[in-house]
């Protein structure tokens, strides 16, 4: 990973650590009994739910855009959804930017950043930092926190299960369904209620 992707984490962090701070302690290692069913589907051309828009990108800078969008929730998955190691958000978040997929988003990275100084000129680096805290910022949630994490931790997951080369992929499947677990879920499980039958009571004489 090199030094100037290394400094846009450390900031997109920093920006996010009161955010952090402010979440709640506590949570059951279970979030939901059962799945909160946030919507899913492939993005597909420039999606606005995808995140912030840039124009005029090839196919490739938007797979970027899209490795770039995954990776951020992820990061900020890691960072608030630590009060459940169920999850296991860190040890996930870390193994795939450092190993699993390492290339695949070192990548994103430059071909980003090439973006921004084609459209932007000099003023390009500017504006990719401020594009990259945005899209952190853009993942933070407090009132939804606990299907985000949910959500997150399983994508996680699953991106440890895809092959190398193919984060982009994964990425175009799973952010559609990444940034509508920004919204409240309640837990849909009930119990069934089976009618009481009761026996009838006798009542005896008294003498």
């Amino acid at each position: 990973m090199g030094k100037a992707m290394k400094t846009g984490f450390r900031a997109a962090a920093g920006a996010l650590a009161a955010l952090w701070l402010a979440a709640p302690a506590a949570a059951p290692a279970q979030l939901f009994l059962t799945d909160p069913g946030f919507r899913s589907g492939p993005i597909e051309g420039s999606d606005p739910l995808v995140g912030l828009p840039i124009p005029g990108a090839t196919p490739a800078e938007y797979r970027a855009h899209l490795i770039w969008n995954l990776r951020s929730g992820l990061n900020v998955a890691a960072l608030q959804c630590q009060f459940s190691p169920y999850l296991r958000t860190v040890s996930s978040y870390n193994a795939i930017i450092n190993g699993h997929h390492a290339r695949e988003l070192t990548g994103a990275y430059t071909t980003l950043e090439g973006y921004f100084r084609r459209v932007n000129g000099r003023n390009g680096p500017r504006i990719f930092d401020q594009y990259s805290t945005q899209t952190y910022n853009n993942f933070s949630t407090l009132q939804a926190q606990l299907g985000f994490c949910q959500t997150g931790a399983r994508i996680a997951k699953e991106a440890l299960a895809t092959p190398r080369g193919q984060f982009g992929q994964l990425a175009a499947m799973r952010v559609r369904e990444f940034r509508n677990s920004l919204t409240v879920a309640t837990e849909t499980y009930t119990f069934p209620r089976m009618p009481i039958q009761l026996s009838p009571i006798a009542v005896g004489r008294r003498d």
